[in-house]
């Protein structure tokens, strides 16, 4: 019995399509998102940073 129901697993798991190759728009916009996000995160990291070198170095001269 369990190999009737192992088989017929296998089958619909060979009848899957893959959803990724039918949407590919999808996957663009999920692309560009990360992309833009990726970005705009490096900035914000960028610009803590820079804003605690400025703080460092205004202690630095002032002390």
């Amino acid at each position: 019995m369990a190999t009737i129901q192992i088989g017929e697993a296998t089958r619909q798991l060979v009848k899957r399509q893959n959803w990724a190759a039918r949407e590919p728009g999808v996957i663009v916009v999920f692309a560009i998102v990360f992309i833009v996000a990726s970005g705009l995160i490096g900035l914000q990291i960028s610009r803590w940073i820079s804003r605690y070198r400025e703080k460092q170095a205004a202690k630095r001269s002032t002390v």
